[in-house]
């Protein structure tokens, strides 16, 4: 092979990496669906320049409040956060095949929760099994995925207990949940009972309880969210009640947790109502965000690689009112929060040094927006 050859052909493969980092991606929205005009958008982000654009709304499902993607790329599940379905306190769970020429989206089955307002779901990294949180009716819920997509229910665990809080925590109020890094355990943040419980993943998506059963969150803090950084060394959590976020080391053998730092994410004498929804960690594993709703910001903090605490980096303003959930695309440059009470969705930059975030100026309007999901094109 001639030099000219191996030039043209390297050539040609930068060629192809540019065009496809600068190839749209689909972004789905969850959101509070109020007519049958609404349920998820689909839009297109462009990574080359940062731009959002809203392509089309699938309508008629039932607040599809929080969404998650399959591993495979092929199906789209959806929480159906409502009090009733089929006669019976409970939510439901909806999966739809994914169209990968259009992004479209097909209803391929849908299922009861077994508990009222179902508000956070989450796959295993191999995509078997799905896990459902239940706020209400302070419970879990695990799926088998078949091949299809469609789903099988495996095991159904109520939570019981109470905590201080005597408008919040009288009973349990399961918020997320989630797997760590090995996908051998997965980790239910309970509002209601300040504690986030631990489950072993068994056989078929079967849930039995890890030893130890649970850890500990600060008094009237309600966790909400839960994410491990990618090492799977530490975790972190969001006290929504209290606006804070808790780092946890995480010993992978054990599945224990061990609370070493609580930090706020709001500025000193903040007087007004606040309470945080989202925390994630960067996919580098150098920054954690968390979003604020009433000061409505995201609170950026720096990871210590060593000792997995946080420093504070910075409060950034979403531009919108009650920011909710928000996501970061697969480059891990840029950040898109959704604002549910001012009804739009921001981008924003990272500042891959710092963790710290700009506006892009690009956003789009669009009703009650709570979850952001990017699925990148093949």
């Amino acid at each position: 092979m001639s030099l000219k050859t191996v030039t043209t052909i390297a050539a040609a493969s930068l060629v192809a990496k540019v065009n496809a980092s600068e190839k749209p991606i689909w972004v789905y929205l969850g959101s509070y669906a109020k007519g049958p005009e609404q349920g998820i958008t689909l839009c297109e982000f462009h990574p080359s320049n940062g731009k959002l654009e809203k392509k089309k709304v699938f309508g008629g499902i039932a607040n599809p409040s929080f969404l998650e993607i399959h591993p495979s790329k092929k199906f789209l599940f959806a929480v159906n956060e409502i009090g009733s379905y089929e006669g019976k306190k409970a939510g439901s769970v909806t999966a739809f095949s994914i169209n990968p020429d259009t992004g479209d989206i097909s209803e391929i089955d849908r299922l009861s929760t077994k508990g009222g307002a179902p508000c956070h779901l989450s796959i295993d990294a191999k995509g078997k099994t799905l896990f459902v949180a239940n706020y209400s009716g302070g419970s879990v819920i695990s799926y088998r995925i078949r091949k299809d997509g469609a789903l099988k229910e495996r095991t159904f665990v109520q939570h019981e207990g109470s905590s201080v809080d005597p408008r919040r925590q009288t009973g349990p109020h399961g918020h997320s949940i989630k797997p760590d890094p090995s996908g051998k355990r997965v980790y239910a943040a309970d509002l209601g009972l300040d504690k986030v419980l631990v489950y072993k993943v068994g056989k078929g998506g079967n849930l039995k309880p890890s030893d130890p059963p649970f850890a500990n969150t600060q008094p009237g803090g309600g966790p909400r969210h839960i994410d491990f950084h990618p090492s799977g060394k530490f975790a972190y959590v969001n006290l929504e009640m209290t606006s804070k976020v808790s780092v946890f080391v995480h010993d992978a053998k054990t599945g224990a947790l061990k609370e070493i730092q609580t930090v706020s994410t709001l500025p000193e004498n903040f007087e007004p109502h606040n309470s945080t929804a989202e925390v994630l960690v960067h996919p580098s594993g150098k920054f954690v965000y968390c979003s604020n709703r009433g000061h409505d910001s995201i609170a950026v903090f720096s990871i210590d690689g060593n000792s997995g605490k946080l420093t504070f980096v910075e409060r950034e303003p979403t531009g919108g009112k009650t920011p909710r959930n928000f996501c970061i695309d697969p480059s891990g440059a840029f950040l898109l929060a959704a604002n549910q009470s001012s009804n739009n969705v921001v981008v924003f930059k990272i500042d891959g040094k710092t963790g710290a975030l700009a506006p892009t100026g690009s956003s789009i309007e669009t009703p009650k927006a709570v979850c952001v999901r990017f699925l990148a094109r093949d």
